[in-house]
């Protein structure tokens, strides 16, 4: 099955979307957004392998979403403005349609879709090659840089990435959970409820507590054996 999302401001346009996708087997609604900032946060938290994404939108249009990813799903872009379809095939979407659209003209688009997710299938994944991702902060895409990153901070449903290269965390509205399944577990350690930490930015170990330069970050009772992959990171 796809995994996909609808992302267009017009509530109409979501709905009609919707009842097609319902009818086409191959594909499984997860939500259906009115903004790329929603659609944004949805990326974080799940897997997704389809966008149907409208190009006007406020704040941030389609295309502007589309290229602030490292590594987007596939895209059909549904639009009423035939002008951007140059620029949308440049950034390689699967399809161009033009609103109003038949359901055949729709299902052609998603068995196109459905070919390149089979090859993407087939693709051998590299467990080395991590790629940096995008976060929602204050109605903006920020790009965390993954070699960048010191600890990750948990408080409720946000997490503060501290990164070595700003004094200030990057806040953002995402679970400890989910940001630990973009990061690789070889690099980063759970060490308390609340903390994630990049393993070769420990500067010292000391009883309860670890350092990363004179930052203190505490190690919980649950964790303890995890600090084991700091002392011997091969073993």
């Amino acid at each position: 099955m796809i995994r996909c999302i609808i992302v267009d401001d017009e509530q109409l346009v979501r709905e009609l979307l919707e009842d097609s996708i319902l009818n086409i087997p191959f594909l499984q609604l997860v939500k259906t957004c009115k903004n790329a900032l929603e659609a944004a946060d949805i990326l974080q938290k799940e897997k997704i392998d389809l966008i149907f994404l409208d190009i006007q939108m406020p704040r941030l249009n389609g295309l502007q979403f589309l290229q602030s990813m490292v590594e987007p799903p596939l895209v059909i872009l549904v639009t009423a403005y035939e002008k951007y379809a140059l620029e949308g095939f440049d950034l390689n979407v699967v399809d161009y349609i033009l609103k109003p659209y038949s359901f055949e003209r729709l299902l052609k688009a998603c068995n196109r879709a459905n070919d390149l997710f089979k090859l993407r299938q087939l693709k051998p994944i590299s467990t080395n090659e991590v790629p940096d991702f995008f976060v929602n902060v204050e109605y903006a895409l920020v790009k965390i840089v993954v070699s960048d990153i010191n600890y990750v901070e948990g408080l409720k449903d946000y997490v503060k990435i501290h990164l070595s290269s700003s004094p200030k965390p990057v806040l953002t509205h995402m679970t400890m959970k989910a940001i630990e399944e973009k990061l690789p577990s070889e690099s980063f350690i759970r060490v308390h409820k609340s903390f994630l930490v990049a393993s070769a930015k420990v500067t010292k170990i000391k009883r309860d507590l670890l350092f990363i330069n004179e930052q203190e970050i505490p190690i919980g009772d649950l964790y303890k054996e995890n600090i084991n992959r700091v002392l011997h990171p091969k073993s």
